[in-house]
């Protein structure tokens, strides 16, 4: 905004801390395991393509705390190299650790054999700190968020009405693909009737691995007799507000487009299995635009780009649509 000589505009922009808190969180994490010499660990894939941030994250925490130090190990490497005492410490390499992040573990062909599984279990049996923890992981998966939004699954773990409809509320429609129930047949049928409606989707994270439009029909057909069917979810497509932006990509000519945004919020919580939360915060944001017609987005994958928040008042927006119409999020 200031190079375009619009300094009046700059607090339409709101603060991004997010690297400076997500390494906080680790720093809190390791204080809170309280042994001197110990290190976060982060595991990593064998090659790592998106290692820019991962150092980023590394070098603010030595910044903010020199006393903590960072230790990358792949999954292979810590089950070689990794051993649980008997009061649950783990060391790894001679390291013990206090903080495991992971950012690698999450896809299935991530782990080569029973070596890498090994590893995961070992480190979720011991003290250190986990990010995520396994209850977060799991929670993260479709076939879990499908079961947390079948009615009476919430009231299980909160008590307050109010609250629950408040978390039911954010939910999309969640249906189950499985063959062997009532419920998985009606939205096998639905999805079949109406695919551009419906979202398929696997136990996978990242891109790339959902199922739109006028491929859901043939897919369906091909697994509709198989087990594989029913490590599949559905879910009603949601379809964003279309803005015009300019969109930079390699290898792409610079052009004013229809293209739409999805904001994440960074933030971290640190708690116990008996529930007693001691840090639970909000530290920053991310916002990635793609094409309005492109069904995936990811940016490492070159589908979509990362963009900038630019905050403006709702009511003046309403009265003013251009406003909304020239490319404001």
């Amino acid at each position: 905004m200031s190079e375009l000589g619009h300094n009046e505009l700059l607090d339409k922009i709101p603060d991004n801390h997010a690297l400076q808190g997500l390494s906080e969180a680790m720093i809190e994490a390791w204080k809170i395991y309280n042994v001197k010499r110990s290190v976060v660990l982060f595991i990593i894939e064998e090659v790592t393509y998106n290692i820019c941030d991962q150092k980023f994250h590394e070098f603010e925490i030595r910044k903010q705390n020199p006393s903590v130090y960072v230790v990358r190990k792949t999954l292979t490497e810590v089950a070689n190299q990794g051993k649980l005492m008997e009061d649950k410490r783990l060391f790894v390499d001679g390291h013990e650790v206090a903080v495991i992040y992971f950012r690698c573990g999450y896809s299935p062909d991530q782990y080569f054999g029973e070596t890498e599984w090994n590893a995961r279990l070992m480190m979720e049996r011991s003290l250190a700190i986990k990010s995520p923890s396994i209850h977060y992981h799991l929670a993260g998966t479709k076939k879990v968020q499908q079961q947390l939004a079948v009615n009476g699954v919430l009231e299980k773990f909160l008590d307050n009405p109010e609250q629950i409809e408040k978390i039911r509320g954010i939910f999309t429609g969640l249906y189950s693909l499985d063959s062997t129930s009532e419920e998985g047949r009606k939205s096998y049928e639905k999805a079949m009737k109406n695919p551009s409606r419906y979202v398929v989707k696997p136990q996978r994270e990242g891109g790339g691995n959902n199922v739109y439009d006028e491929d859901i029909v043939p897919f369906l057909k091909s697994i509709e007799s198989s087990t594989e069917r029913d490590a599949f979810i559905m879910m009603d497509r949601i379809h964003p507000p279309v803005t015009t932006n300019y969109m930079v990509r390699p290898a792409t000519p610079v052009k004013l487009v229809k293209c739409i945004s999805e904001l994440g919020i960074f933030g971290y919580i640190i708690g116990d299995d008996k529930g007693h939360i001691t840090q639970n915060k909000q530290v920053g944001h991310m916002l990635r635009t793609k094409l309005s017609d492109a069904n995936e987005g990811g940016v490492a994958a070159g589908l979509g780009a990362l963009d900038s928040v630019y905050l403006v008042d709702v009511e003046r927006c309403c009265q003013n649509p251009c406003d909304c119409e020239n490319g404001a999020s």
